[in-house]
């Protein structure tokens, strides 16, 4: 099962687009809301060096690298891609 990561802010379409996208396909993800989580949101700028939501990570922990696959904005095709589903 692979790790699926969102920041996101409540009144970003493209940030509900996604966490719909997860729960029709029953990917399990954690969720920051970074409108209030000042920490949550610098945390989102040094990973990924944006300011824009959202911003998705994607990662195999048994992956030898442990590196996350990194998504800005909702590109369903390529998260597909990544989940190895469609």
């Amino acid at each position: 099962m692979k790790n699926v990561t969102i920041y996101s802010t409540p009144t970003c379409h493209f940030c509900h687009a996604a966490k719909e996208f997860f729960k029709e396909n029953n990917i399990a993800f954690t969720d920051y809301d970074v409108s209030g989580d000042a920490e949550k949101r610098n945390e989102m700028l040094q990973k990924s060096g944006q300011m824009g939501v959202p911003v998705i990570f994607v990662g195999d922990p048994s992956s030898l690298s442990g590196q996350a696959e990194m998504v800005v904005g909702f590109d369903e095709a390529r998260l597909k891609t990544l989940l190895g589903i469609g």
